[in-house]
């Protein structure tokens, strides 16, 4: 029987980990680049043919402990792309019987994709610094269109262990199945806080992450006209009940998943308390201990507190 909870605190953070939470997005691509890069390495046989890419992608990490630093680095993250393609373009002509070694041109594949992902995220990075409060109007088939993506990066990144499918006749024992569905008064257009994309895209990751192969992902998106509102549930391994009051604290994750490997932090949840709070939300965790975990938000809608204001005003 699903038992839920709100959320309505957490651990105290310093100022220096918030500023390392609302990086959370950035840290996620970085840690898969390092890997990629790792596996590259293992395929050439040769450990110090990246070791320029391999300092770079360190480097980029140290750096999101230090926001100042962390600012500088995301704004010349191009640099850094030039840096490591022209690092595996060197390594190929070192090379040149990887060239057709379907590893290596998967691994160069997803290094393309998880920079094509922080060109994206680096962009909305530098918007939400620009303009912190503003919200955003975006089209409900590009939305669509930018989490089908999402999916297919992280299908991508498995490496053939697993795919993503939206159908649930054509489910196999290593697929997982999702559905994802949006809804607005006008059913074109949706309004949300730039930074929510991120808690979306982090809640969604992680229910992959806790489902094993074969389960399924359901995701909601509503705009009322008077709140906004998201759910994510899953048939993955669920929270024990014991543990829902604190697994949004910073480095947390439930005592039932700690085999998982994981390149994440345990920061998912907590970012994504820490932009519900900073909206005026709500926000709620719920399992049954074993089996499933249900996340809902609710955020008050920024044209309706508005309105709502003029009136009483």
């Amino acid at each position: 029987m699903l038992q839920e909870i709100e959320v309505t605190e957490i651990d105290d953070l310093l100022e220096a980990d918030k500023k390392f939470v609302e990086l959370h997005s950035v840290l996620n691509a970085m840690n898969v680049l390092f890997g990629e890069l790792q596996c590259l390495e293992l395929d050439f046989k040769d450990d110090q043919i990246f070791k320029p890419s391999l300092e770079r992608c360190q480097y980029i990490l140290d750096s999101l402990h230090d926001h100042p630093k962390a600012i500088a680095m995301v704004e010349k993250m191009p640099e850094s792309e030039r840096l490591i393609m022209d690092n595996v373009l060197a390594a190929l002509a070192q090379y040149p019987d990887k060239v057709d070694c379907p590893e290596v041109q998967m691994s160069i594949d997803n290094l393309r994709s998880v920079f094509s992902i922080l060109e994206v995220r680096v962009r909305e990075l530098i918007d939400r610094w620009q303009y912190p409060d503003r919200w955003i109007e975006l089209g409900i088939e590009q939305l669509k269109n930018d989490f089908l993506n999402f999916f297919t990066a992280l299908e991508k990144n498995s490496k053939g262990r697993y795919r993503i499918i939206y159908n649930l006749a054509a489910q196999s024992a290593n697929d997982y199945f999702v559905t994802f569905n949006t809804e607005s008064p006008t059913d074109k257009t949706i309004t949300i806080p730039p930074s929510f994309q991120d808690v979306m895209r982090d809640l969604m990751a992680n229910a992959r992450k806790y489902t094993p192969w074969g389960g399924q992902i359901a995701i909601g998106l509503l705009d009322d006209g008077e709140n906004l509102k998201f759910v994510v549930k899953d048939t993955g391994r669920g929270i024990p009940t014991e543990e829902l009051a604190i697994v949004a604290n910073m480095g947390v994750r439930g005592s039932n998943v700690k085999n998982i490997r994981s390149m994440g932090n345990g920061i998912g949840l907590t970012k994504a308390f820490l932009v519900t709070k900073r909206y005026g939300g709500r926000m709620w965790i719920g399992s049954d201990g074993q089996h499933g975990t249900r996340i809902k938000i609710i955020i008050p809608n920024q044209q309706f507190l508005l309105a709502h204001k003029s009136l009483v005003s």
